[in-house]
């Protein structure tokens, strides 16, 4: 599939609700998924929150399915266990012999983000897994919602990194490239994309998919062009001729909810056990809340 095939198969009404958030509104989420296809069984984990002071990301849930709409859930990991204020978007990788999570972590009383690591021979253990800080930030920066590839080159890493130097405005953010040799120990490489002034993506953008094609290779990104728009992030595209860059980002957002303000975010995508591939966001609906939805792109779509 090109990288023109694959965007222009992207279609909201294609797609359909995986999971409803508990109660409707604005802050009250499902998504943030990320889809694995191990021995042609879909696993995906995402997570959930209820709004700014009502617990906010409240649990990463990782679940089982055979056709990526029915969910079976086989593991719930807490934010009180991790000491977090809130869990954002999890990251699920199988390696060879074992599962691992890579959970965004809110620091207590803080705008500090850092990234922990569960690993366990079966997801269902991975609640239980002594967790590793393996990205940690710093007093200067926020670090979330990993982005991770492993192939014959290694661990690539892709991550929402926020700057703390003004306590207003740690919304912003760009996304940043690491590598590493075990997953675990990582070597940052510089900024994959930032946000571009004036444009749609000025106030910050965060890769959520990193896909190669038969063409090249083709990065998902949310992006906002104002504080205002925090939460809201729509979906853009960039492009590259190998996963290290450098990548040129398109001129406008390239999927989006038809309801509010357009906030789709939070991308996946692997190969469907059936045929095709299975994409999996986080989008906006009539009531501001946000649901998990799918869509099933062809092979030769």
């Amino acid at each position: 599939m090109t990288r023109s095939d694959f965007l222009g198969a992207l279609d909201w009404n294609a797609g359909e609700t995986v999971l409803a958030p508990e109660v409707g509104g604005p802050g009250s989420w499902v998504g943030g998924p990320s889809a694995v296809n191990h021995d042609g069984v879909l696993y995906l984990a995402y997570r959930l929150r209820r709004p700014v002071g009502e617990g906010r990301g409240f649990a990463n849930v990782i679940a089982r399915s055979v056709d990526g709409v029915h969910l079976e859930t086989l593991a719930v990991i807490d934010r009180e266990r991790h000491h977090a204020d809130s869990l954002e978007r999890p990251c699920l990788v199988r390696t060879d012999h074992t599962w691992r999570l890579y959970l965004s972590c809110a620091t207590p009383g803080s705008k500090h983000w850092r990234v922990d690591l569960l690993e366990a021979e079966s997801v269902e253990e991975l609640p239980d897994a002594v967790p590793v800080t393996v990205l940690p930030g710093d007093a200067r920066t926020a670090v979330k919602d990993p982005v991770i590839l492993r192939g014959e080159n290694g661990w690539q890493l892709w991550a929402s990194c926020h700057p703390l130097d003004d306590s207003d405005a740690t919304d912003r953010m760009t996304t940043e490239y690491a590598i590493s040799g075990d997953g675990i120990d990582w070597t940052w490489h510089g900024t994959a994309l930032a946000g571009r002034p004036g444009t749609w993506d000025a106030r910050g953008v965060r890769f959520s998919a990193v896909l190669p094609l038969s063409d090249g290779v083709l990065a998902l990104y949310d992006g906002r062009a104002s504080e205002a728009e925090n939460w809201e992030e729509r979906t853009g595209a960039a492009l590259a001729d190998s996963t290290a860059g450098p990548w040129i980002a398109a001129d406008a957002p390239v999927f989006s909810s038809p309801f509010g303000s357009g906030g789709l975010r939070y991308f996946s995508a692997v190969a469907d056990p059936g045929g095709g591939t299975r994409i999996h966001y986080e989008g906006a609906r009539p009531d501001g809340s946000h649901e998990l939805r799918t869509q099933l792109l062809p092979p030769d779509s």
